[in-house]
C-alpha cells in the first residue's frame, strides 16, 4: 500500500453525508503512482460516492482530498478534470452520430467548440496519434464506422479510448465491463492490462474474474467505510469479506 503521504491520490478522513444517512464514513486510502486499484462492495456500499468527491461532483461533508500533493476538495469538477483526472461512467457516453475515429478526434480537442469546421481544423498529427489509440482498444478496423453501430462492450472500449488520448495523470473506471457479454469482458480485461500500465488507475466492478484478471490491489467497501484492503488473493481468503460481500459464513 502507498503512504498516503507519498500518494499520487490521497483521500484524508473524507465523511459524505446525505441529511442523516451516512454514504461514506471517514475513509482514508492512497493511491500511488501506476497503480491499478480495484474498490469492490456490495450496492449501497459508497463507491460511486467517493468517486462523485474525488471529481468534485460532491462535496465532502469533512475531510479532503489530494491529487498530486495538491488539496483538490473544493475544485470545481472543471478544474479538477483540467488536472488529469479522467472519469467513465457506467453508461458509455460517446457521440454516436460521429465515426468511431471522430470520437477520438472530439476528445483530443476536449476544449475546442465542435463545430461544423472543427474536423477541417485536424491535423495529420491529431489523426495519427488518434489511430494509435484505436489500435490501443482494437478498434482501428471500425475508424470509419459510425459510433452507433458499435456493440456495448465496443462502445465501453471507445469511451476507454476518448479518455486515453487526452492522456490522464488518473483514470477512474466505473463498472468498465457493465453489461458486457462473457468475451468482452475478458477483452477488456486484455486491454486495460495491455494499455493503462502506468496510468494510475481506479476501478469499480463487481466481477470477480475480471478482478483477478487486473488488479494490483483491491479496496473493500461496506457500509461507507474500508472493510478491508489487499491483493485479490488475500482479500478472497478475507473472512469479513466472504460474510458482507460473497455471501458466505
Amino acid at each position: 500500500m502507498a503512504h498516503p503521504e507519498s500518494a499520487l491520490l490521497r483521500v484524508d478522513h473524507v465523511t459524505r453525508t446525505f441529511g442523516g444517512f451516512v454514504a461514506i464514513d471517514d475513509i482514508s486510502m492512497g493511491i500511488r503512482h501506476g497503480e491499478l486499484r480495484c474498490i469492490i462492495g456490495p450496492n449501497g456500499a459508497g463507491k460511486t460516492t467517493l468517486f462523485n468527491v474525488i471529481t468534485g461532483r460532491l462535496r465532502p461533508t469533512s475531510g479532503r482530498v489530494f491529487f498530486m500533493g495538491r488539496n483538490i476538495t473544493y475544485d470545481s469538477i472543471e478544474t479538477i478534470c483540467n488536472t488529469g483526472i479522467s472519469r467513465k461512467f457506467q453508461t458509455p457516453s460517446i457521440f454516436t452520430n460521429l465515426t468511431v475515429l471522430e470520437n477520438i478526434l472530439v476528445a483530443g480537442y476536449g476544449k475546442t467548440r465542435l463545430s461544423s469546421h472543427f474536423f477541417g481544423m485536424v491535423t495529420q498529427s491529431d489523426r495519427g496519434q488518434s489511430m494509435e489509440v484505436l489500435q490501443k482498444i482494437k478498434l482501428a478496423a471500425r475508424a470509419g464506422d459510425l459510433a452507433s453501430s458499435l456493440s456495448h462492450g465496443e462502445r465501453q472500449w471507445l469511451e476507454i479510448g476518448m479518455l486515453l488520448r487526452n492522456d490522464p495523470e488518473l483514470l477512474l473506471l466505473d463498472e468498465p465491463t457493465a453489461g458486457m457479454t462473457p468475451a468482452e469482458t475478458r477483452e477488456t480485461a486484455q486491454l486495460i492490462r495491455a494499455n493503462l500500465s502506468g496510468i494510475t488507475t481506479v476501478v469499480i466492478e463487481h466481477d470477480l474474474k475480471f478482478l483477478r484478471e487486473i488488479a494490483d490491489q483491491v479496496t473493500v467497501l461496506h457500509r461507507g467505510s474500508i472493510l478491508a484492503e489487499g491483493s485479490f488473493d488475500e482479500i478472497q481468503r478475507n473472512e469479513q469479506v466472504k460474510k458482507v460481500y460473497l455471501g458466505r459464513e
